[in-house]
């Protein structure tokens, strides 16, 4: 697992609340919220590969050794 940067974010209170709601409905908390949908946001706009179970097995399949 990827180490996670620690930082402050300021956000309006109205946001926050839309943000905290939002979370609660999707069983989340505020920052895995956030987290959610910084992550959906850059693969939607193709910052960030969409990795997939056929990627990994992609790689695996680069990496073993030929007889």
């Amino acid at each position: 697992m990827a180490a996670k940067k620690n930082f402050v974010l300021r956000i309006d209170e109205d946001v926050y609340k839309a943000l905290e709601k939002w979370a609660a409905d999707d069983f989340r908390s505020v920052n895995g919220q956030i987290e959610w949908l910084v992550d959906k946001a850059l693969k939607e706009t193709g910052r960030k590969k969409n990795k997939s179970v056929n990627d990994a097995n992609d790689t695996e399949k680069k990496t073993e050794p030929k007889e």
